[in-house]
């Protein structure tokens, strides 16, 4: 069965779930790689991913090649063509390969009839292909962003936005973090030269590594022995800033998939962790963190913004709150957010963050620290989030983190460093 399956068909099933339906690719591929073979999953996903990426481009060529868009239940020839215009320009496929695969594309979602409308196309593409990406480079399009995130990013960062765009349209760096409780970071990395793998530190998070090319996890040193875990080096600036210690009361608002909890523990492995996340699809993730690196927390769904629903009257020594967002800092490993977002989503995010932020300020004991992050760049979820409760709560304190006319650090994608990321500390005076 599973050699029967066609994976350009399959990958633009996906893309179109995500684009016409709004799911999450991180929900929608893993289940199409189930159908497949292990050597074809690494295929599915670059296809995705890559045609994800480059969509405007995608959709600027499908409309000068073809008079009229396919619609209804033709659509999923529209997103079978774009992988394959995206396999001509973009992957090492050979031409006369990607074609003869895409056009079967039509055959196994019983779309027979349409196969020499897609050889058409794509043959045409090929003919065409120097002059139309000439054209192509002075279009808009080119900077593969949807017009409402382009027109946030030019006002917010007129001197970076570029810089931004072409970082987000990279394929991501590998991050990862020595667990501090097994090896020391420098011990480590010399465990992962003797497996012939190169890494680089990162200057200002003490536990990160960005290797030096992307390997598979059974290569890397003890991963399974919970040695080293993936992460972005960015998100692990939030434990640095937190700073826990062993015997405190510390949450971890929104935790899921539980890569900060994790931190946290290897951070402070007496401290009495609690995680919490209002999905628990996504808890069952933590569990398995836990699992893998042998650690305990108290694990609870519950929302945000009433605590008392699952922490009653507890208070805490450290919050970490990685609050929901518009995740525009970590565009390039999630290059479905571009597709998932619209403009009106980033007020109704701020409202949901000051809810919590409000919400979970009375949780916190007295000298206790906050830590507010999002994976987000856009001021409204961040410094001016953070600014606007600072003047509604002169017992909050910001530390270590910005000033109070602009509150917090904001990295910002750049290529060989971490994603998009926003902290600010705060102490409860």
């Amino acid at each position: 069965m599973k050699k029967t399956l066609n994976l350009r068909s399959m990958a633009a099933q996906t893309v179109e779930q995500v684009v016409e339906q709004g799911q999450s690719l991180s929900n929608v591929l893993p289940a199409m790689q189930q159908k497949v073979s292990d050597k074809d999953r690494a295929l599915l996903q670059e296809l995705c991913f890559g045609v994800l990426r480059t969509l405007p481009q995608l959709e600027w060529l499908i409309g000068k090649l073809m008079s009229r868009p396919m619609t209804g239940k033709q659509r999923t020839i529209h997103y079978l063509i774009m992988v394959g215009f995206y396999q001509l320009l973009y992957t090492r496929i050979p031409a006369h390969a990607a074609l003869a695969e895409t056009v079967e594309g039509a055959v196994a979602i019983k779309k027979q009839s349409l196969k020499g409308l897609i050889n058409g196309v794509l043959r045409q593409f090929q003919r065409q292909q120097e002059e139309l990406m000439t054209q192509a480079a002075k279009h808009e399009s080119r900077f593969l962003h949807p017009s409402w995130l382009l027109q946030r990013l030019k006002k917010t960062y007129p001197h970076q936005w570029q810089s931004i765009v072409d970082a987000n349209n990279q394929r991501p760096p590998m991050w990862l973090r020595v667990n501090r409780q097994h090896h020391s970071r420098e011990a480590w990395m010399a465990l992962l030269a003797e497996n012939g793998l190169e890494g680089h530190t990162h200057p200002q998070y003490r536990d990160a590594v960005r290797l030096e090319s992307p390997a598979p996890v059974h290569a890397l040193p003890g991963f399974a022995a919970g040695w080293v875990t993936v992460q972005d080096a960015s998100a692990q600036g939030c434990v640095d800033l937190l700073d826990p210690q062993n015997g405190e009361s510390i949450l971890d608002l929104c935790a899921a998939p539980g890569g900060k909890t994790t931190h946290i523990l290897e951070a402070a492995p007496q401290a009495r962790v609690m995680a919490v996340d209002i999905d628990e699809q996504r808890l069952k993730r933590v569990h398995e963190n836990l699992q893998r690196l042998g650690m305990s927390a108290e694990v609870k769904c519950g929302d945000g913004r009433f605590p008392q629903q699952w922490c009653g009257d507890q208070q805490f020594d450290r919050i970490l709150l990685d609050a929901p967002c518009s995740a525009t800092g970590v565009i390039r490993r999630h290059p479905d957010i571009k597709w998932l977002r619209r403009d009106r989503d980033i007020a109704e995010l701020a409202t949901l963050q000051q809810e919590i932020l409000e919400a979970i300020w009375p949780k916190l004991k007295t000298g206790g620290t906050l830590v507010y992050a999002t994976c987000s760049i856009l001021p409204e979820e961040n410094y001016q989030q953070v600014a606007a409760f600072l003047e509604r709560h002169p017992e909050a304190k910001l530390v270590d983190t910005g000033t109070a006319e602009q509150p917090g650090i904001q990295n910002l994608p750049a290529q060989e460093e971490g994603d998009g990321f926003f902290y600010a500390k705060l102490i409860k005076s």
